[in-house]
């Protein structure tokens, strides 16, 4: 139960160290402590994701745009799906968990609800902000598992329903007056990039001429040019479930693809509807449906599946659409101009992909990127100042060990006052002499010994009034002062003068070992046995003493003088030894109540270190996992590199603010205290600290080449032959850029007419690394290289484009038609009656 329960902590722990991390990366992309610039687009955007299985990748582009985007607050959001949404989730739920998780993150809510009502009728609506959730009425298909007849029941249920193009009009004419309200953010508002995101085996894409021309029509009443582009997400790994229909459904919806695209493609059809249920037809005529259309795999070139899936294609689509959208300032243009680099021409791209036979040809793309790996960075900071703060704790003061006795209070100053008290102040001789005595001659008494003398004259008399005037009144002070004078609440005392000596140092004092607190209790210990035992010895041979040898004084014939002498002397041997006894056993006993309260205190201590070594330990385990998954080039050293930096930091600081700055209240405080109230509540405040105090200095904000080449060299001794140069380290980032750059999707390379190729650098126009890009391979390459200048310093991205191929030359659309032949033989409907006898014939 407890190794289960500290798992459980461990893992809260771990949780909160991503997100501080995440937070701390997040803050370097919208410019934080770097001064990172983002770029802006120039025209409004909207995104139209269409159906169900897309709909992770809508919050997946919304975060990538707000966070790269200076105006991606002012983009739009569209998802089209049905209401069966959540069991197309479930199904491909996991191709969807990957490192981008968290963008799903409520992707399935409030799709049947617009301010808490449902109108079935008309379809339903959810409304964030930024992001419009619109599900169509389309509860008689079943779109969550394949049918005969599937694709082409979501075409007619469509048709048939004149609510369901009402409710669309309706989505989609608030969706216009919300771009309308984000005017301010843009530079200007004659045109609208529209860009449309849909799975290729998802059936509503079925309706993807209707919701795109609908969307295009409504915007136009408000923009002069709306431009329109496609990309196409397919999936060529391996479906366990549903590999048949979803190869067969994705193939038909390519083949419509290439009928949509085709030169003499025309639409017709009353989609546009008024409040009074009047429709209004909606024309297309002769030429592509969309601008440029993409088709971006998680499979690359090379047919390698792609970490993260399909839904890692977000980062390009956002790309491509800042590629064409950007605003140009003038800065970043002239810096483009003076280094030689092209610009984005969308015409011209579009040109060179055309076939020769002026078919339209199909794009695809490949992203990479190197940036300061800000998350382990933020990680191994913490990690380290914790560790240095650790080792402050751990420090032993110069103390000898009665300083360690005195501060537990322990030594003999204030044993002797814990002790003091216990016994009755009076004269106990004195108070024993009007015992009431039997009537005993002295000659009686004089062959008897003490012990035989004491009973004689006094029965149980004198036993009995020692024990319940002396023994008792100790025992009882004795219990109030080793509650009273603990030695947790002693220490506690002695820490507030002693702040520097905390529960390392009380683990270590109270542990039984050579030179310890405890080492030296049980010495008190074993020192005050022994004089009890001498003690004990002492009364026993006085008590076995013969009266007659006593050395009292005597007086002839007075026998009753004589018995009184006898007393005062019997008292004088015999109780004050007894009174001294009881003195030791008592302060026995107190030490060992400390011995146990110490045993107690290292149990405590003990526990409480121990916990501060676990966060150590998760500290440690977090930040090498978050180097794992980083780059293993780009992740190089970050340990070691910012172990030094943030030695560096901490000396600069106690060299301005004293050694002691860490621990003051405004800052880590009182860590012990802390560590007693749960390694959480110690963790958000050093993540606190180490946030305000270490991570916006200036070391910290160095171009990520720069911090790059030292961190590659920070292991190498001086005059080493194997130390990185800048040109070394440009030679390699260009070719990391350029092998993780490769397109998502896989091309017969033999088949393809015409391939054409550009690439683009986004990165710092300041930056070494990018004028060297920009000129790099120029009298060898063979393809159009363009550089985006953006003011960043933490780091660079590629963006490649290829274009040029015809989806027949698609490895998905040559591994999908045995499946699309299988199931059309099998009776499986999966084209529009209207469409299917459109389509060319397969090549």
């Amino acid at each position: 139960m407890a190794a289960g329960m500290e798992f459980s902590s461990n893992n809260a722990l771990k949780r909160n160290l991503e997100k501080y991390a995440a937070q701390y990366a997040t803050e370097q992309e919208r410019q934080g402590s770097l001064g990172d610039g983002r770029s802006s687009i120039h025209y409004p955007s909207l995104f139209l994701f269409v159906g169900d299985q897309v709909a992770p990748a809508v919050s997946a582009v919304q975060e990538i745009n707000r966070l790269k985007w200076d105006n991606g607050e002012g983009v739009v959001y569209v998802q089209i799906g049905t209401e069966n949404q959540e069991h197309a989730q479930h199904r491909d739920h996991d191709t969807t968990q990957t490192r981008h998780d968290h963008y799903s993150d409520g992707a399935h809510s409030g799709y049947a609800r617009v301010n808490g009502l449902s109108d079935a009728r008309n379809g339903c609506t959810s409304d964030d902000g930024q992001v419009t959730r619109h599900v169509l009425p389309l509860s008689t298909i079943q779109t969550d598992r394949p049918s005969k007849t599937l694709r082409k029941d979501v075409h007619r249920s469509f048709h048939d329903s004149d609510q369901a193009l009402f409710g669309l009009n309706r989505t989609l004419r608030r969706v216009s007056n919300r771009i309308a309200e984000y005017g301010r953010l843009y530079s200007s508002f004659d045109r609208i990039y529209v860009t449309v995101v849909t799975r290729a085996d998802d059936p509503l894409n079925v309706l993807l001429p209707e919701l795109t021309k609908l969307t295009e029509t409504i915007l136009a009443q408000s923009f002069k040019s709306v431009q329109t582009d496609l990309h196409v997400l397919v999936s060529e790994m391996e479906q366990v479930d549903s590999f048949g229909y979803a190869s067969a459904a994705g193939l038909a919806f390519l083949r419509e693809l290439n009928y949509m695209q085709g030169l003499d493609y025309t639409f017709s059809g009353n989609l546009l509807v008024t409040e009074d249920g009047i429709s209004i037809p909606v024309v297309h005529p002769a030429s592509p449906l969309f601008d440029l259309v993409y088709i971006l795999s998680d499979k690359n070139e090379r047919g390698t599946g792609v970490p993260g899936g399909w839904i890692e294609n977000a980062e390009i689509i956002c790309r491509i659409c800042l590629l064409k959208n950007r605003k140009q300032d003038g800065d970043s243009s002239g810096s483009v101009t003076s280094t030689g680099a092209n610009t984005y021409n969308n015409t011209s791209f579009k040109n060179n992909i055309r076939t020769t036979s002026d078919q339209h040809g199909y794009a695809s793309a490949g992203f990479a990127e190197i940036r300061r790996p800000n998350k382990p960075i933020a990680l191994a900071v913490l990690y380290h100042l914790y560790r240095y703060l650790l080792e402050r704790m751990r420090q032993e003061p110069d103390w000898s060990i009665k300083d360690k006795l005195a501060f537990f209070g322990l030594d003999g100053a204030s044993v002797e006052r814990k002790v003091e008290g216990i016994l009755p102040d009076e004269d106990l001789v004195s108070g024993m002499s009007g015992i009431m005595t039997h009537n005993v001659s002295f000659s009686d008494l004089k062959p008897l010994s003490l012990r035989e003398a004491e009973r004689a004259l006094f029965g149980q008399g004198a036993e009995a009034y020692f024990r319940d005037n002396v023994v008792r009144l100790a025992e009882e002070r004795v219990r109030q002062r080793s509650t009273q004078d603990s030695l947790r609440r002693k220490a506690e005392q002695s820490r507030t003068e002693h702040p520097e000596v905390g529960y390392f140092q009380w683990a270590a004092w109270s542990d039984n070992g050579f030179g310890s607190v405890r080492e030296a209790l049980l010495g008190l210990i074993r020192d005050k046995s022994v004089q009890l035992e001498s003690a004990r010895a002492l009364l026993e041979q006085r008590q076995q003493e013969r009266v007659e040898d006593q050395s009292f004084k005597r007086a002839l014939f007075r026998d009753k003088q004589n018995v009184r002498n006898l007393i005062d002397c019997l008292l004088e041997r015999v109780y004050v030894p007894r009174v001294e006894l009881l003195r030791l056993e008592n302060e026995l006993q107190l030490l060992r109540v400390y011995d146990t309260e110490m045993e107690q205190l290292h149990t405590f201590s003990r526990s409480v270190t121990e916990t501060l070594g676990t966060l150590e330990r998760v500290l440690r385990e977090t930040a090498v996992e978050s180097i794992a998954a980083a780059d293993e080039y780009i992740g190089q050293n970050v340990m070691e590199y910012y172990g030094k930096v943030t030695e560096a930091l901490i000396a600069d600081l106690e060299a301005k603010r004293g050694r002691d700055v860490w621990f003051e209240d405004r800052h880590m405080g009182d860590m012990n205290g802390l560590a007693t109230e749960g390694n959480e509540r110690l963790l958000q405040r050093l993540m606190e600290v180490c946030h305000v105090m270490l991570l916006t200095a200036e070391p910290l904000r160095v171009p990520f080449e720069e911090e790059l080449l030292l961190r590659a060299n920070v292991t190498i001794t001086y005059g080493d032959k194997n130390v990185l140069t800048r040109d070394d380290l440009f030679r390699r980032l260009y070719r990391t850029l350029e092998e993780q750059a490769v397109v998502r999707v896989r091309v017969f390379d033999y088949t393809q007419e015409h391939r054409y190729e550009e690439k683009y650098f986004f990165g710092d126009h300041h930056s070494a690394f990018m004028d060297y890009a920009a000129h790099a391979e120029e009298t060898s390459r063979i393809y159009k290289l363009g550089v985006v200048y953006e003011e960043r310093s933490s780091g660079v991205e590629k963006l490649n484009l290829m274009g040029g191929f015809h989806l027949e030359d698609l490895m998905v659309y040559r591994n999908g038609r045995v499946y699309y032949d299988s199931y059309t033989e099998n009776g499986y409907e999966l084209h529009p009656s209207d469409l299917a006898e459109k389509l060319s014939p397969m090549r």
